[in-house]
């Protein structure tokens, strides 16, 4: 006898529910805006039942909202008057099914069963967020329903989970980019305070040999911008008299791990730059990989050996507040996966492959790794789901040191190109991957093939960025091998050769 009050109260607890409209109005902010991206979940609702009208809907204090809807135009309800009030008011995996509205005396003389369209069966199951019933997936037929395969629901009930999926990861994507938006502008902010300083700052790749500099850099060096800058070509700038105490300051400090600190001229113009900086990173043996500096040009200062001194004390206090800015930047950057911004930012992907390639090497004690493991290590942190948008045909491969580096590069550019432009951007992308050891004249080389597929059209680049040289020259250490990348429209496709 109770029942329909019972239902009642729950509903009216369920609308007014301040833990649910919290986590509604923090995930979806925009909730009156239809949003293409869940039209798909829609028609494929109405396509399973077979029914005129499918919703993906919200419910927020007063209103229902419609984010996809097929077979209305219309794009919002009173929620008092709503079926699907009463879904999310029940169990939170449960399904609300209406065989026949006209007869059900909570629907009974609402107005869409009343009047146009003359509603009468409904099918619809909560949409959950963060365990809050927020919404409903749903389907109406203007025909009762009395008979219905058990199967439809438990088909509405994963619909249901994809939308809710869909909505975190769109929450989730808008949040990175304001972090990211913000962490741009705070890079601008530094770098537009290096300039005004004139503090030139680099970064040595003590491996490659390229050094990255800003503007104020290149200027005291006499360098054009654009250039790509080479170690060699900074100390061939330096003053010969000066050449080997500056070379011998860096190496003591890499060494014994000091800071460098050291004084010069610079051959050509004869200014005298003051240059501070530290070992920023170390391989898995210790030694230095990455050295992070700057320099200020102290010309007017060596005038005078009485200003130096004095001026010397300040810039020591201001150098070292500099570096450590820019240390606290460099590592913040590392740590993110947008795209570069400023010097450091192009090599943060790199060091973080190189870092993932020297753990599983380290935890090895520098043998040979599985493929399987650097596949999963490269590519995990740019899909949403592995087991599904990864797909592996491969035979059971070890990898060198060498290889295992120079591919695990490769594989993160790749993969971190598939999730900003590729397949992997998109929530049915995936990615398929073949890698067959072949013996070639008492060799074994590894084909590995990736292929791309279910993403948006591709069209060939009109230039080739850092990415895809980068891609091309991760495999130079080992000889005879190759990576060829082909932009097929309906899929970028990377070939690779690697003796083993």
């Amino acid at each position: 006898m109770n029942q329909p009050h019972d239902d009642q109260v729950a509903v009216t607890t369920i609308l007014a529910s301040t833990q649910r409209l919290e986590v509604l109005n923090t995930v979806v902010p925009n909730m009156d805006k239809p949003d293409a991206d869940f039209r798909g979940i829609a028609e494929i609702a109405a396509g399973l039942f077979e029914a005129p009208v499918a919703l993906v809907s919200l419910i927020g204090a007063t209103d229902q909202w419609f984010k996809a809807a097929v077979g209305t135009d219309e794009i919002h309800a009173p929620a008092a008057d709503s079926f699907c009030l009463h879904t999310i008011a029940g169990p939170a995996d449960g399904a609300l099914i209406v065989a026949d509205a006209a007869t059900d005396l909570r629907f009974s003389s609402q107005p869409r069963v009343v009047a146009a369209p003359f509603l009468r069966f409904y099918a619809g199951v909560p949409l959950l967020i963060d365990d809050q019933p927020v919404g409903t997936i749903c389907v109406f037929d203007v025909k009762p329903r009395h008979q219905m395969e058990p199967q439809l629901i438990v088909q509405l009930q994963r619909l249901s989970r994809v939308a809710s999926s869909l909505f975190k990861l769109k929450h989730e994507a808008h949040q990175r980019a304001l972090k990211e938006a913000a962490l741009s502008r705070e890079e601008q902010r530094h770098a537009m305070a290096l300039d005004a300083a004139n503090v030139g700052s680099w970064l040595w790749d003590i491996r490659s040999g390229n050094v990255s500099c800003n503007e104020p850099m290149l200027r005291m060096f006499g360098m054009k911008p654009g250039k790509t800058v080479q170690a060699r070509d900074i100390f061939g700038a330096i003053h010969p008299e000066d050449r080997i105490a500056t070379l011998s300051k860096l190496r003591a400090a890499m060494t014994q791990d000091e800071e460098y600190d050291g004084t010069f001229r610079v051959a050509q113009s004869g200014r005298w730059l003051l240059g501070r900086g530290r070992v920023h990173e170390r391989d898995a043996n210790g030694k230095p990989t990455r050295f992070l500096g700057i320099n200020i040009d102290v010309t007017e200062e060596q005038g005078s050996t009485q200003r130096t001194r004095l001026l010397l004390r300040e810039l020591n206090h201001r150098v070292k507040n500099t570096l450590a800015m820019l240390q606290a930047l460099a590592r913040q950057t590392l740590r993110q996966t947008s795209d570069p911004q400023e010097f450091m930012t192009a090599f943060a992907g790199r060091l973080q492959a190189i870092s993932e390639a020297h753990g599983l090497l380290s935890d090895h004690e520098w043998g040979a790794i599985r493929l399987s493991a650097l596949l999963a290590k490269q590519l995990a942190p740019h899909v949403r789901d592995y087991e599904t948008q990864i797909e592996i045909h491969k035979d059971e491969i070890l990898l060198g040191p060498d290889q295992a580096v120079g591919l695990g590069l490769v594989l993160h550019e790749l993969a971190t190109n598939a999730a900003k432009y590729g397949s992997l951007s998109v929530a049915r992308g995936k990615v398929v991957l073949t890698a067959r050891s072949v013996d070639e004249d008492g060799r074994r080389i590894l084909h590995l093939t990736w292929t791309e597929v279910g993403g948006p059209p591709v069209q060939e680049p009109t230039r080739r960025g850092f990415g895809s040289i980068l891609i091309e020259r991760s495999l130079d250490k080992v000889m005879g091998s190759s990576v060829k990348v082909e932009y097929l429209p309906a899929g970028l496709t990377a070939i690779v050769r690697l003796p083993l």
